[in-house]
């Protein structure tokens, strides 16, 4: 392949957006962290000129062109999968105005720094404005790219985030899960009885923070080419090359950060282990967000929620915090606790998806105009009520918890729960195909878990589809059964 080629001027380009969205990453990274307040309004800025630079680059008239000629070109293998996702990019970003591009970023940045003092503060009045003013240019944006893709406008959100992903199949999926959840739930409640004594704290943050970093070790983590910060909301960002995650810590729980610190580490672990050759394409990037999100919740609730992590994991807690009597049953049990709660990122396996499911169906009602801003922490308790029997006393605790919405990620929420069901897809067959998983775990040997990974899910990026990934991996597409199946062994059994 000659340097003159269609195709090769596409490479090009697309690594200059690269470099471009990896700064932005930065930028993201470094306001949700360490920026001061009052940098806000110039970070806002910067961002907004990142994003409307790689827009223009992306949706140049010479970038179509190329595009037809990079088809006739012949490709196999990788260059051809890297030139349907080069041209799935072009694709949504050809659809939408420059000038759109920069209101976006703009305005997410604003409504997410007023989300950061009215979330404290419990006072949704704030953001109603700000919120209103990005879920108009949201609703555009998505009704713009609609009739580009051939799709609903909340479909055309979705499918940022999960490539080829439909909202009717999830709502099948959902109904099915708001079906099973009750009832479950309810069976858990009963046979779990009265609540094993927790450990007490104080657990000192600095002995929390070094735990955390001793399971990332553990885990795989690369320290060359990452690090741990802390922050409002746990995230995982940066780049493969430099992967940043982030965590929060209370003294009177340790469980939370530890967790966290894992659950951030699966997402890490996954941006580490992308093909290098591939690393600056649209086809070495991480195959959507579903994908992604069964990385992080594999090592967190399949992996590490298990009795064979609590017997790798009790005795270095007990001997870190200074405890003893720790024993690794109790541990597990005491932590594995079933119960409706308020917060998303706090709940529990079972609960879970009732939270996820709250939150596709309110997205839905906003993008399509049925639920207004102002209405929307009466209609979220009324769901939680609805799905876990539960109201929030304050919007601190209900719907102003999440970043999302405020900084204009809307579409993104159903990947949570698909990729818990993927995870425990994956993990399924991870475990056929490593008789003596639970006895690595057991010894805190996460290498022959991480090196299947890397082969059938890492090392792939985005050749294959969401569905073809999962197939070539299991040996069938996303069954929900699976998901059950391992909620019934691990909760009810």
């Amino acid at each position: 392949m000659t340097s003159n080629t269609a195709y090769a001027r596409l490479e090009s380009r697309f690594a200059k957006l690269s470099h471009l969205d990896q700064a932005s990453g930065f930028l993201h990274w470094d306001m949700s962290a360490v920026m001061p307040e009052g940098g806000a309004e110039s970070r806002g800025e910067q961002l907004a000129s990142l994003a409307s630079l790689g827009h223009d680059l992306l949706v140049a008239p010479e970038v179509e062109e190329w595009l037809k000629a990079a088809e006739q070109e012949g490709l196999e293998g990788w260059k051809a999968a890297n030139l349907r996702e080069m041209r799935r990019d072009w694709l949504h970003a050809s659809a939408v105005p420059a000038e759109l591009v920069e209101k976006l970023s703009r305005a997410g940045s604003s409504c997410e720094m007023v989300w950061r003092k009215a979330r404290p503060a419990a006072d949704f009045r704030q953001v109603i404005e700000p919120l209103s003013i990005l879920l108009d240019l949201t609703r555009e944006m998505a009704e713009i790219k609609s009739q580009a893709l051939g799709v609903s406008p909340y479909d055309a959100l979705l499918d940022q985030y999960e490539p080829g992903g439909r909202s009717a199949d999830i709502a099948r999926v959902f109904a099915d899960l708001a079906g099973f959840l009750p009832g479950f739930l309810a069976e858990v409640l009963k046979k779990q009885g009265a609540a094993p004594a927790a450990p007490e704290g104080p657990f000192p943050q600095a002995v929390q923070k070094e735990i955390g970093l001793e399971m990332m070790k553990s885990l795989g983590f690369d320290f060359d080419h990452g690090r741990l910060d802390e922050s409002l909301h746990p995230f995982c960002g940066g780049t493969p090359d430099d992967v940043r995650i982030t965590t929060r810590y209370d003294e009177k729980d340790f469980i939370t950060s530890l967790f966290g610190v894992i659950h951030e580490t699966g997402h890490a672990l996954y941006e580490q282990g992308l093909p290098k050759q591939w690393r600056h394409q649209p086809v070495g990037k991480a195959r959507g967000m579903s994908v992604h999100e069964s990385q992080s919740l594999l090592m967190e609730m399949q992996a590490c929620r298990s009795r064979a992590f609590f017997r790798f994991a009790a005795p270095k807690l007990a001997r870190q915090f200074g405890r003893s009597g720790w024993d690794a049953d109790q541990l597990y049990n005491a932590t594995m606790r079933v119960e409706p709660g308020f917060i998303r990122v706090d709940a529990d396996e079972v609960t879970y998806p009732a939270h996820v499911i709250l939150r596709f169906r309110l997205e839905q009602a906003l993008i399509a105009r049925e639920l207004s801003v102002a209405d929307l922490p009466a209609a979220w308790n009324e769901g939680m009520e609805e799905l876990l029997g539960i109201v929030p006393p304050d919007d601190r605790l209900g719907c102003l918890q999440d970043i999302h919405w405020y900084d204009g990620a809307f579409g993104y929420f159903p990947t949570y729960t698909l990729g818990a069901m993927t995870a425990a897809q994956l993990f399924d067959a991870a475990r056929k195909a490593l008789p003596d998983l639970d006895g690595d775990l057991s010894a805190g040997r996460f290498a022959p878990l991480l090196g299947w990974l890397r082969e059938n899910v890492h090392g792939k990026a985005s050749r294959y589809s969401t569905d073809e990934l999962l197939r070539q991996a299991t040996g069938k597409p996303l069954d929900a059964e699976i998901f059950k199946a391992h909620l019934r062994a691990r909760y009810a059994s």
